[in-house]
């Protein structure tokens, strides 16, 4: 209760102070508001530290007093360095006409009692931290001549109320948020001179009322979302001396009525989308000096003439459609023209010779254009020129010798022309010349060594040429050089030893030529280099221990040369964010140090001699995209620890000797998008968690020893364009989940024990162009018809399988096939008729297969009917015989038994007189006979005379031959 009283006593007082000042009616009062606004500033340089009871009022810091001392008249702590807020309290300063809070750290909203200044004239919050709206009160200070607000964070509209200023003379809004229109109240301000809203968010129209401004002198609205055309009543301002309504999206032509700004000395149109003609009549604007129209749509020739326009010092018509050639007056002896840029349009002609009259001009880019011919060989009448950009025409011939006596000229863009020849020797007089770009042209011959003597050369960029020869011996007296690029030239011999001296150098790009010998040590004073790319070369040998001491390094390139040894010399910098050595002679293990260059991306060692494992560092490596350690020697198993590399979306391992199981956790490596492990020792399966990474593109796993299915997961790779699991030990069936893959344009599962049928669902797989390669295996069924619509596929190889049936007419349809092999299958009928321009091995080992280019179909008919008959007589002949054997046979038996009959007689009659049967002797005859062997029966048995046995030997024998004849093939 004790405290709750106390704030009360506290309020109490503060309100009866408040009444006491406000009846006081002197500074004292002041004073009092003074103190409570300093007590919601926060000042670390105690600018108001005077500000107490012991110091006249008038002797505070900022504060200025009316003459009679009786008030304050006027408050400026401007960058004072002062946070907090502003106080509402501002308001009970009520004599106060000048108040200047800008460029400290205010924060908070601008406070609507402001508008209780009534005597207020100047108001000035820019470059501070203001947020909120423009409160509408502000427009009852009707006093106001300066209003500066902008360099806030406020957001909102212009409010209307600030048309109520009516002696407005500065309205200052730029470097805010504001939004919405511009307010046609605006056109209320007839004393208004300055007109700021640049740098903000507004939108729609320019009002026609602004041509109520009458006095305006500047106005500035660029950098807003302006719309529509520009209003004809801007002619109206005659005292408009700079008009920028830069960068928004206005359309239309240009208002012909700007003809009527006389006093006009700056206009920027830059970066809107006004269309038409340039008008003439800007002809008029007689005191116009700089004048931006670039980056806009406007057509037509350039209608602008020096005749009039003497005061024009800056012209910029750059990046629009104009066309012609250059008027001939543009430019005049005498004129002040200091900057023309006409680029990125689609001029003509020649050179304009009319330009080597502007004396004066200091920068002159006619880039980008159509301008053709040779180059004029007095350019050195323009004797202030400090750029010249003729880059992206069409210029021929050579550079003129007299370019040497260009004395002041410090940038020289001619690249992207047809210039042929050398670069003259006189090109060593230009020693204000830092920049010469010369790429992409047909120069040839060598570089002059003249060129060295350019001492103040930062920048020298000769791609694409046809220099030859030796790079400079004497490059090292470049000491400014931050940029070489000689790159795709013919230059040869080593890299000279002086340019370890250009101690500035930043960027060597001596790639694509005929460079050869090793690197020099000097390479050591090079500090701040951090690109060096030297790939496609013929450099040798080890690389300098010395070049360790670069710790600036961060895109190496040395792909493509003879380079041997350790690459550990390329690792003293952590800063590495690409290293291609590819196709050298490095030799060792791969250094775990890389894994200190935590900004790697891109690491490409591959075919090289190096040894050993990826070292498990690697998994530091959070930034690498791109891993290419292909074509090397390394062995062993893939770390665990390798899955730290997160944003790997390239690994290629591929013709290495890695052994072992295929690492499960490949499948966590969300953005892999190419991995290639083929042509190692892979055992095992394919891991069904590859089927994790949905980001893949290609997977290729052939030439190892994988076994097992493939795995259904794999059809969980929606974006897969190439899937090769070839030449492996890979069995089972295709699963049917590789459907799913409809991105493929390439499959090959060759060389495998792959079984069953091939899966309707790849005739599903419509962008499947490359190949459709299943050779090899053990597949069974028919060709499905489905195949038929694979309408892009170039190569299909379905050879060696088991597949049998016909070949589906649909397969005729695709017609963008040119390799076809269908061969040592069991296939049968005919050929689509479109593939007759095959070759014949495309169908071999199908014995039932017909048609072009194999035989008609009516020919293997006849064939297979001629077989028929031949095989019908066989059988008819066979038969007759076998007929006949049986007849014989028959004969015999009869003739036997008479035999025997007779016989018994004999021996009856000639013993006994009686005939009475031998019953063991006809058993044994019997048995033979029941038993059915009766070749194997001893024929002696057969034979109980001598008389007898020739005829019997005779007609068993005839009777052996004609059964033996029934054995024969053809039955």
């Amino acid at each position: 209760m004790g405290s709750f009283h106390l704030h009360r006593l506290m309020l109490l007082l503060s309100i009866l102070g408040a009444v006491l000042a406000e009846n006081l009616g002197n500074n004292s009062s002041e004073s009092y508001w003074l103190l409570r606004i300093k007590s919601e500033f926060i000042d670390p340089f105690r600018v108001l530290g005077n500000w107490s009871t012991e110091t006249s009022l008038c002797a505070w810091n900022g504060v200025t007093c009316s003459d009679d001392q009786n008030h304050i008249w006027s408050l400026n702590l401007s960058g004072c360095g002062l946070k907090g807020s502003i106080s509402a309290d501002f308001s009970h300063l009520t004599f106060l006409e000048i108040l200047d809070l800008s460029m400290n750290s205010l924060t908070g909203s601008i406070h609507p009692d402001i508008g209780k200044l009534q005597n207020l004239r100047e108001l000035l919050l820019f470059s501070n931290f203001l947020v909120g709206t423009i409160p509408a009160d502000i427009g009852n200070l009707k006093k106001l001549q300066v209003l500066r607000i902008g360099d806030n964070l406020l957001t909102g509209q212009v409010v209307p109320t600030i048309g109520n200023l009516t002696e407005l003379e500065v309205l200052g809004l730029s470097y805010c948020q504001l939004n919405g229109s511009t307010p046609k109240e605006i056109g209320n301000l007839k004393h208004l001179k300055l007109l700021d809203l640049q740098m903000n968010s507004l939108s729609g129209l320019i009002p026609e009322e602004i041509g109520g401004c009458i006095e305006l002198q500047k106005f500035a609205a660029s950098n807003n979302g302006l719309e529509g055309k520009i209003p004809g009543s801007l002619g109206k301002l005659e005292s408009l001396q700079i008009l920028n309504l830069a960068n928004n999206s206005l359309t239309g032509p240009i208002p012909v009525e700007f003809s009527q700004l006389l006093n006009l000395k700056y206009l920027n149109l830059h970066g809107n989308i006004l269309d038409g003609e340039i008008p003439s009549e800007l002809n008029q604007l007689v005191q116009i000096e700089e004048l931006d129209l670039s980056k806009n749509n406007l057509s037509g020739p350039i209608n602008l003439l020096n005749t009039r326009l003497k005061n024009l010092e800056v012209l910029v018509l750059s990046e629009n459609f104009l066309t012609g050639s250059l008027p001939a007056n543009l430019c005049l002896r005498n004129s002040n023209m200091r900057q023309l840029f006409l680029a990125d349009n689609n001029l003509s002609g020649k050179f304009p010779v009319d330009l080597l009259n502007c004396s004066s001009l200091e920068q002159l880019d006619l880039s980008g254009n159509n301008f053709e011919g040779a180059l004029p060989p007095n350019l050195h009448k323009l004797e202030s020129l400090k750029d010249l950009l003729l880059n992206n025409n069409s210029y021929t011939g050579t550079l003129p010798p007299d370019i040497g006596n260009m004395s002041r000229l410090e940038t020289l863009f001619l690249y992207d022309n047809m210039i042929t020849g050398g670069i003259p020797a006189e090109i060593g007089k230009l020693q204000r010349l830092s920049i010469l770009y010369l790429y992409d042209n047909q120069m040839s011959g060598s570089i002059p060594n003249e060129l060295t003597n350019c001492s103040s050369l930062t920048e020298i960029d000769f791609f694409g040429n046809h220099f030859s020869g030796a790079i400079p011996a004497t490059i090292g007296k470049l000491k400014y050089l931050v940029l070489l690029q000689l790159r795709q030239n013919d230059l040869s011999g080593p890299i000279p030893s002086s340019l370890g001296w250009c101690r500035k150098l930043q960027r060597l790009v001596l790639a694509d030529n005929k460079l050869s010998g090793p690197l020099p040590p000097t390479f050591r004073f090079l500090s701040d280099m951090f690109l060096i790319t030297l790939y496609n070369n013929s450099l040798e040998g080890p690389l300098p221990e010395v070049l360790f001491l670069l710790k600036n390094l961060s895109i190496v390139n040395f792909s493509n040369n003879k380079f041997s040894g350790s690459i550990s010399p390329l690792l003293g910098s952590n800063s590495l964010t690409v290293l291609d050595l590819t196709n050298n002679s490095f030799s060792g293990n791969i250094p775990s140090r890389l894994a200190m260059s935590k900004n790697l991306r891109r690491l490409r060692l591959a075919h090289n001699l190096l040894t050993g494992n990826i070292p498990s560092e690697f998994g530091q490596l959070k930034e690498v995209n791109l891993l290419d350690l292909s074509f090397n020697n390394l062995t062993g198993e893939l770390a665990p620890e390798i899955s730290g590399m997160e944003k790997l979306s390239h690994l290629l391992l591929n013709n290495n000797q890695f052994s072992g199981l295929i690492p499960k956790w490949l499948g966590s490596i969300q953005e892999l998008g190419e991995l290639d492990l083929s042509s190692n020792n892979y055992n095992g399966t394919v891991p069904a968690e590859i089927g994790n990474c949905s980001k893949l593109l290609k997977l290729s796993l052939h030439s190892n020893r994988l076994s097992g299915a493939i795995p259904p997961e794999i059809g969980n790779l929606n974006s897969l364009n190439v899937l090769n699991l070839q030449r492996n030990n890979l069995s089972g069936t295709i699963p049917r989940t590789v459907q799913q893959c409809k991105k493929l344009y390439e499959l090959r599962l060759s060389e495998n024990s792959l079984t069953g049928t091939i899966p309707p669902e790849i005739g599903i797989l419509s962008e499947l162009q490359v190949i459709l390669d299943l050779s090899f295996n053990h597949l069974s069924g028919k060709i499905p018809s489905s195949l038929g619509n694979l309408v892009k596929l170039e190569r299909l190889n379905l050879s060696s399988n088991q597949l049998e049936g016909k070949v589906p007419p649909s397969l005729g349809k695709l017609s963008s096939l040119h390799r076809l092999n269908l061969s040592n299958n069991h296939l049968k009928g005919q050929l689509p008729s479109t593939f007759s321009g095959f070759p014949l091995s495309s169908f071999q080992g199908n014995g039932k297969l017909c048609g072009p280019p194999l035989v008609s179909c009516s020919e293997s008919t006849r064939h297979e009917n001629k077989w028929l008959s031949e095989s019908a007589v066989a059988r008819i002949i066979v038969a007759i015989v076998f007929t006949s054997t049986l007849i014989c046979l028959g004969l015999l038996y009869i003739m036997l038994k008479m035999w025997w009959n007779w016989r018994k007689v004999s021996i009856a009659c000639s013993e006994t007189g009686k005939s009475e049967p031998k019953k063991e002797e006809e058993w044994v005859y019997g048995e033979e006979i029941k038993s059915g062997e009766y070749w194997n029966t001893n024929t002696m048995a057969l034979l109980p005379s001598q008389d007898k046995q020739m005829s019997n030997s005779t007609c068993i024998f005839h009777l052996k031959l004609s059964t033996e004849s029934t054995k024969d093939p053809v039955v």
